[in-house]
Formats: C-alpha cells, structure tokens, sequence
C-alpha cells in the first residue's frame, strides 16, 4: 500500500501536529509503530515503580501518568482514524488531556500494569491500520473542529509517542 509509506501532507493535518508528525521516520508508518512499541516497552520496562512515581518538576505529569496520557491519547486518535476510515462524516469533538490524566488514577495502577496496557493499545491501533484499505488512507474528516486524514492520524500517533519518550529520557530521567 503506497498510501501508507507517504507522509502526510501539511493540508492533510492541522499545523500544531506538525510538531509530532515531523520526528517520525519515513517509511511504512505500521512498521514504524510495531518498532515503537519494542522500543518503548522495553525502555519503560528498565524503570522501576518509584521511578514511575517520579515528576520532574512539583505539578508536572508522573512517569505513570505520562505513559497512562499516552495510552488515552493514542487510544483516541485510533479512534477518529476507524470512524474517518470507515467515511463516518460525523465531526468527533476534541478531549481536555489534563482532565484525562487528573481523572485517569494512573498514580494508583503499577508501572508494569500500564505497560501491558500501552502494548495491548498500540496492538490494537497496529491491526486497525495493518487492515486498511489503501482509499482508507488518504480518507479525511473533522475531527476536533479540524480537519484531518487517517494518514495523519496515524503519523500522529507515533510522533506523540516519540515526543512523551523524548521528554522522559530528557527532563526525568537525567536526575538519576
């Protein structure tokens, strides 16, 4: 499928996800995401449990709650791309991602719990894009008062996940 070894193009997105989209490597972007996972999986599994305790800064995100955000978030976008892909023309409205973590008890599951869950997350969202049609890929919708293609989406997706990692190896983990 030609679609998904595309980038997206800058009117396929909002600009604001350009900032997530553009640390993605070129390349088939459902091969990019089964890499990620190993990756991250295995990064977070050197943490320990009072590791994912740790805030860098008194009112910022826990490791937990990080990798519990990332979880949500991607588990939304997989979402906006199956009704886009599937041509539901319905608008999907935006989400406060400080309410999800506040609401999330992530601080209260273990590190290794939402572990498993990220690696069952991104299973899904995986298969959901292994599954595509390639007219599925360039599809788009309003998602967010925006529009956008499940292309994007999924490029969005694994730029997020590289940015939350990016910023746990650099302003949590330099402390220890």
């Amino acid at each position: 499928m030609e679609s998904m070894n595309l980038r997206p193009a800058a009117d396929e997105y909002l600009d604001y996800y350009h900032r997530y989209i553009s640390l993605v490597p070129d390349g088939d972007i459902v091969e990019t995401l089964k890499r990620q996972a190993k990756e991250t999986v295995a990064y977070l599994s050197t943490l320990t449990e009072s590791q994912g305790a740790f805030r860098y800064e008194p009112g910022k995100w826990s490791v937990k709650e990080c990798v519990g955000h990332v979880s949500d978030t991607e588990r939304i976008f997989t979402y906006r791309a199956l009704r886009i892909a599937r041509n539901d023309r319905t608008p999907i409205e935006g989400f406060e991602q400080d309410d999800y973590v506040k609401y999330g008890s992530f601080d209260s599951c273990t590190l290794a719990g939402l572990i498993v869950e990220f690696q069952a997350v991104r299973q899904a969202t995986v298969l959901l894009f292994e599954h595509l049609a390639e007219e599925a890929w360039t599809r788009r919708g309003i998602a967010n008062k925006n529009e956008v293609s499940v292309r994007a989406i999924a490029y969005t997706s694994a730029g997020h996940e590289l940015h939350h990692i990016h910023v746990l190896t650099s302003k949590y983990f330099p402390v220890f």
